[in-house]
């Protein structure tokens, strides 16, 4: 039995049956570091950020308790995996810190639609290269990729207004489409 509301939601203006946009595919993410593309990656791991809170009890009501909410705690490592490349980049800046020249970078991860254009993308300040991990190397023909990982210790991630607003207009292209 179909509910309305639930298996259909209706748009409040037209009464017709409102589609929910598909979720993005786990297609590819573009990593840039100070401006430059440092490459694509298959999986991003540490985009999070929690609501530091506190509980606090009332003396007397002994009920229930207060929980206050506090100032935002981002992740703060990301960890970056790709197959391996001939592309260096963040070898060297890891290779750079690992030999004492510590360079804090800014950059953007970019996550990209079917048709392989920005759909959304996050912020991520002062990074510093902290681990990097090889792939395991066998000599047999399983055929797999070799996988790197690096992990970037941070001081913040943040979604820009730039990366809602594109949000924004690609709902309202895709409603549009729909009428």
């Amino acid at each position: 039995m179909k509910i309305p509301g639930l298996d259909s939601p209706m748009t409040a203006s037209s009464g017709l049956p409102q589609r929910h946009p598909d979720p993005y595919l786990p297609c590819q993410f573009l990593v840039e570091i100070d401006g430059l593309v440092v490459g694509g990656f298959s999986e991003v791991d540490g985009l999070e950020c929690e609501i530091a809170t506190e509980e606090v009890r009332e003396g007397g009501l002994n009920d229930r308790i207060h929980l206050l909410v506090g100032p935002a705690k981002p992740a703060s490592v990301l960890v970056l995996r790709r197959g391996l490349t001939d592309q260096d980049l963040l070898w060297g800046w890891f290779d750079d810190v690992r030999h004492g020249k510590v360079v804090r970078r800014d950059g953007t991860v970019t996550l990209l639609d079917a048709e392989r254009q920005a759909a959304v993308w996050w912020n991520f300040k002062q990074a510093c290269p902290i681990k990097w991990t090889g792939p395991s190397l066998r000599a047999d023909a399983s055929g797999q990729v070799a996988v790197e990982a690096v992990e970037l210790a941070h001081l913040g991630i943040e979604r820009p207004s730039s990366s809602r607003a594109l949000s924004r207009r690609r709902r309202q292209r895709a409603a549009g489409g729909r009428r």
